[in-house]
């Protein structure tokens, strides 16, 4: 082997113990949350790896996608599948709003240039870190809200999770799982499993446009 050929082998190995290294790290801090990591992919997939924004948000997207359908089951083994379904009208209730959300977010992301998708990543990377805040520091209750005000309420709020979710490529459960306990006064457990069927389906929207 060249010299050549041994420092590119040698590259090559740092690369993938870097990769495997941060990839672990990241399961790690989203498994003591809650989350898949996928806003914690976001940044290193941009600062750490060089990833156009665009390019970052897609890989991001793909990954998150994966995670959603391994957490699933497992997710569905700890909360029964029949108290899941008997919440159908919520889940309705959010997909009317969000799969519009991630198709318009994620027409927004491909047309926007690449020095503006990197601002709103950042607002949004802000905003998500908001988010946990808040979830992690308040006790989150119910706004105990008419069914007439509710049913809008949800369908505008899916809208602008399924945005975030698609411009970010992320599953968007930090968002939707306060947004479900807040404003249909769910508990947290049920609104966990609730929110990985709304995020699927919202993200298969967004990760095809």
């Amino acid at each position: 082997m060249t010299p050549n050929e041994n420092l590119a082998s040698l590259r090559s190995t740092h690369c993938a113990s870097v990769v495997f290294g941060a990839g672990a790290a990241i399961g790690v801090l989203g498994g003591m949350i809650g989350l898949g990591g996928a806003e914690f992919h976001l940044p290193l997939l941009i600062g750490l790896f060089g990833f156009a924004a665009l390019s970052a948000v897609i890989l991001n997207k793909a990954m998150s996608l994966v995670v959603v359908l391994v957490a699933l089951p497992a997710r569905l083994a700890a909360v029964p599948a029949s108290e899941v379904a008997a919440q159908w009208p919520v889940a309705v209730n959010l997909l009317a709003g969000s799969l519009v959300g991630a198709w318009a977010g994620a027409a927004w992301a491909v047309r926007m240039r690449s020095s503006t998708l990197y601002k709103v990543l950042a607002a949004l990377m802000v905003l998500i870190a908001a988010a946990l805040l808040f979830t992690h520091f308040s006790t989150l209750g119910t706004l105990d809200l008419p069914l007439e005000v509710q049913v809008p309420l949800g369908v505008v709020a899916g809208f602008g999770i399924g945005v975030v979710a698609a411009i970010m490529g992320v599953a968007g459960g930090e968002l939707l799982i306060p947004t479900i306990v807040l404003l249909f006064g769910m508990d947290i457990k049920t609104a966990g499993s609730l929110s990985l069927l709304v995020s699927l389906p919202t993200m298969l929207v967004a990760f095809a446009r």
